[in-house]
């Protein structure tokens, strides 16, 4: 099975930053077990990105973008470019990204 390169940018990990910080206000057990998980559920787009569905919105381009929920409430946006998986976002699901689709 042929591996893709992995890339988290800038934008995704300062959005994980956040998310792990407000969530270690909290729990600090639970801001670890949201980075864990980010990096274990980031590292599995190594193989098979192509598993997970299109987003799709009126202002995304068209088979552009996929999704991969993890953490219960947490979504990676990436997309497949030849044999690399650009990260671009890391959404809460529970806060409001229609600015996301503009």
């Amino acid at each position: 099975m042929d591996k893709y390169k992995v890339v988290v940018s800038k934008t995704a990990t300062s959005m994980l930053v956040a998310h792990a910080s407000f969530l270690a206000k909290v729990s600090v057990q639970a801001a670890e077990r949201l980075t864990g998980e980010f990096k274990r559920t980031a590292n599995s787009l190594s193989a098979m990105p192509q598993r997970n569905p299109w987003l799709i919105a009126d202002y995304i381009p068209k088979h552009q973008y996929r999704y991969l929920p993890f953490e219960k409430r947490y979504l990676i946006i990436y997309q497949i470019i030849d044999k690399t998986v650009y990260i671009d976002y890391v959404l809460d699901c529970r806060q409001d990204y229609t600015w996301l689709l503009k």
